[in-house]
């Protein structure tokens, strides 16, 4: 599964495409142990900018911090904090008291808040609410 051609038409556009392949880049979605042929891995090897533009917030380019930052300890942070499984990562730095996160066994993308959905996260009443990361970007860029 790759990214939807609605997806790859927008990026394209946007001059945010970029096929030049970047071993550091395809080093950290191996670190993270993300399928390389995943819309989410495709997404963060293929586009050139830091962060992205949405709805009402930026995510990253998640190789990018990861090398050139402390993205790492974020993940283990974020999940210690906010008591998520291993599996989620942090798409952006959740400030403004929300975030979105990455099931990178899945492929689905749970948005949070402190508060109210967190709990209902906790407790398994929450799911995430987009099933895979081609559907999380089609809204995230107001595409859908």
């Amino acid at each position: 599964i790759m990214l939807s051609e609605k997806l790859k038409k927008y990026l394209i556009e946007a001059g945010l495409y970029d096929l030049t392949e970047d071993k550091s880049y395809q080093e950290v979605m191996i670190k993270l142990g993300i399928d390389i042929q995943t819309p989410f891995a495709q997404f963060n090897l293929y586009t050139n900018s830091i962060t992205f533009s949405g709805r009402y917030s930026d995510i990253y380019n998640v190789c990018w911090f990861a090398i050139n930052s402390t993205y790492f300890e974020q993940i283990g942070y974020m999940q210690s904090a906010l008591k998520l499984p291993e599996e989620y990562i942090p798409l952006d730095s959740f400030e403004g008291e929300g975030g979105f996160f990455y099931n990178r066994l899945t492929g689905e993308v749970l948005e949070l808040e402190l508060g109210q959905k967190t709990i209902e996260f906790q407790k398994g009443k929450l799911l995430p609410q987009w099933k895979d990361f081609n559907e999380f970007l089609e809204w995230f860029f107001a595409l859908d």
